[in-house]
């Protein structure tokens, strides 16, 4: 017995001798095995640039100086004005070869100067051809030639979950590539821009990354990066972009028009409440009509704050984000039916659609 033994280790020991080199071979890890994301970023970061914009404007003396009192004991200040330079950091992304390249409005607010410097080194002046305060987006153009050209996703297809990259230009740093996952999508926060659907984020996102690029895994655009949720400044992993759907429709809109057009009603709306829902028995839902603009679409249709909407132009209104996105998408100059609630009565009134009021960038 142990005679076959020893028969078989030696047996044992011959294989492994002969096919240890093979099995090297198939336990090695070559470099092409390495799981990276290098061609999601060559194919998108050609395109991402570097926004610089500055505003020059004349400094206002101190009122103390005109004091005839203060002028008595320290003569009169001197007259020459003086100038200052304010200036901004931010990203940018080349949509196409016709040089026209998305940004953050609020990385451009008020500049007399905007420059854009390309992933290549090549810095050139660059024109604003409009801007959208109410998603925070603007239009640039550059003349130049033969421009490297982002390929462009789809935002609707998103899934919580799936990787995504950030390319900017944080605090001016230079370019600079940061990985993270889609932590939600049409996450609201108001008060960054008025139609806000963010896709949230955790790829570090910080100060000069506005603007930029978001891109998935395929290095496809989904998103423009926008803003950050803070309490330090810095990044803490939640950061904010605009879809790449609605950031093109304004594109395209701004170059088109110069501006983004908009349908209007003037009216503020607020949820309905669950029990209000049932006992007015609606089954589709609605929302409450809070307060009208004066001489707006919507106080010469008739409708008065209490009112509850239930359908706009033939749409179910169940949120006041949804009655929001109805009205924006309509033509202005649109004749359109809306149904109300008011009291326990249902009517039926018509609305002219007018064109939102243009919105400034707050200060």
């Amino acid at each position: 017995m142990l005679q076959y033994s020893a028969y078989g280790l030696a047996a044992a020991f011959l294989f492994l001798l002969l096919t240890s080199n093979d099995l090297l071979t198939d336990f090695s890890f070559s470099t092409s095995d390495r799981y990276s994301f290098n061609d999601a970023v060559m194919s998108t970061a050609p395109a991402v640039v570097n926004v610089y914009a500055s505003k020059v404007y004349q400094e206002r003396s101190h009122p103390l100086f005109q004091d005839p009192l203060f002028q008595r004991f320290f003569g009169k200040a001197p007259t020459m004005p003086k100038k200052r330079r304010d200036s901004s950091i931010g990203s940018g992304v080349i949509m196409n070869t016709a040089g026209y390249i998305l940004t953050n409005a609020h990385v451009i607010q008020d500049a007399n100067d905007i420059r854009v410097t390309l992933n290549d080194g090549q810095q050139v002046q660059a024109q604003l051809i409009g801007f959208d305060a109410d998603t925070d987006l603007a239009v640039l153009n550059i003349p130049i030639e033969n421009l490297p050209q982002i390929p462009i996703g789809n935002s609707t297809q998103l899934k919580i979950g799936d990787i995504v990259l950030a390319i900017g230009n944080p605090y001016n740093f230079g370019q600079t590539v940061t990985q993270g996952i889609v932590s939600a999508t049409s996450r609201k926060r108001r008060g960054i821009s008025f139609f806000d659907d963010f896709i949230q984020t955790d790829a570090d996102i910080n100060l000069g990354n506005s603007g930029g690029a978001l891109v998935n895994a395929d290095g496809e655009l989904i998103g423009i990066n926008t803003a950050i949720i803070s309490s330090s400044g810095g990044s803490e992993g939640i950061g904010l972009a605009t879809p790449i759907n609605q950031a093109v429709d304004v594109m395209n809109q701004i170059i088109s028009n110069g501006k983004v057009v908009r349908g209007w009603l003037g009216i503020e709306a607020q949820t309905l409440g669950a029990d209000t829902i049932k006992s007015a028995n609606l089954k589709t839902g609605g929302v409450l009509v809070t307060a009208i603009i004066r001489n707006g679409p919507a106080e010469n249709a008739g409708i008065v704050p209490g009112d509850i909407m239930i359908t706009i132009d033939g749409k179910n209104v169940s949120s006041p984000d949804q009655a929001i996105e109805t009205i924006t998408e309509l033509e202005p100059g649109k004749e359109i039916k809306i149904n109300i609630l008011r009291g326990w009565e249902q009517q039926e009134l018509i609305a002219i659609i007018a064109q939102r009021p243009t919105a400034q960038m707050p200060k």
